[in-house]
């Protein structure tokens, strides 16, 4: 064999940028992959604002660093057996009877979250190292040092690669279960329970109630004196929310849903030697 003449040092280099070209592609695949998975794997907010919401998400993830993004997937995307849901997805919202909340995971036994952890931080140190010290690391001037960055960097391409690989492996599945959600959020059954808060065995969530809601909004327009005539307040809503009926709860009367509700009061007055029912939201829960 032939020692390389220092003539050869040039055309190594430009190997070593090739190399280190790829990996760096590869590596905002990877990063932009990472960046879809913590900003659309959960979702969570009042019904009306969550394109506001979801917006707000892509944004803050748009900024991130890699180290920020893998501590955000872990524990959040990624959870060990014995984590419990985040926090946030176990508080109720009496006062947001509107709000929806959905999240998906991927769940390891204790062993296989604690080897993920570490092959992801030493993906951050790897992309770190690639992007602010290779060349720190390897004399690239010499024929010797060339060939030890090339090494260095198609091991490094096949590490990305690899986990880039299980990263589309995760996107696939949250994307199936993005569509079956949809499609389940298409059934009347869905619409029931996320607009009138009746569950599939016809419990009613009297708080998200959708004829809770709207004995709310009619409140709000026509109380007086802190309370609101429950006769008007039903020809209120069945001029604006007609589908919006007593025995859709199973109840038979109007009255009969102020008493169930648990943030309504109803109270009767004599008003020109009538009683009528009167009532009003609850100033606390």
């Amino acid at each position: 064999m032939t020692p390389l003449d220092d003539e050869d040092v040039p055309h190594l280099q430009q190997e070593v940028q090739r190399l280190l070209g790829r990996c760096i592609l590869r590596l905002q695949q990877y990063e932009r992959l990472i960046k879809a998975l913590v900003a659309h794997h959960s979702l969570s907010g009042p019904i009306h604002d969550l394109e506001r919401v979801r917006a707000a998400r892509i944004d803050g993830t748009a900024r991130k660093t890699l180290g920020s993004l893998v501590g955000d997937l872990l524990g959040s995307y990624v959870v060990a057996d014995e984590i419990g849901p985040p926090e946030g997805t176990t508080n109720n919202f009496p006062e947001a009877p509107d709000w929806f909340t959905m999240q998906m995971t991927v769940r390891l036994p204790d062993t296989g979250f604690a080897r993920l952890e570490c092959e992801l931080r030493d993906m951050v140190d790897l992309r770190n190292n690639l992007v602010h010290h290779f060349i720190d690391h390897h004399d690239l001037w010499t024929a010797d040092g060339c060939h030890d960055a090339q090494d260095a960097l198609v091991a490094a391409y096949s590490r990305i690669d690899q986990h880039l690989a299980q990263l589309q492996e995760w996107a696939e599945d949250m994307q199936k279960l993005r569509l079956a959600a949809a499609e389940a959020m298409q059934t009347q059954v869905f619409k029931d329970f996320l607009i009138n808060g009746i569950s599939s065995d016809e419990t009613v969530n009297w708080i998200a109630s959708g004829i809770v809601i709207a004995l709310r909004e009619a409140f709000d327009v026509l109380a007086d004196d802190g309370w609101a005539l429950l006769a008007e307040a039903e020809k209120w809503i069945t001029a604006r929310h007609p589908e919006q009926l007593p025995s859709k709860y199973g109840c038979q009367s109007w009255r009969q849903v102020v008493h169930k509700a648990p943030n309504l009061d109803l109270r009767y007055f004599v008003i020109d030697g009538k009683r009528s029912a009167f009532y009003r939201p609850q100033t606390s829960q």
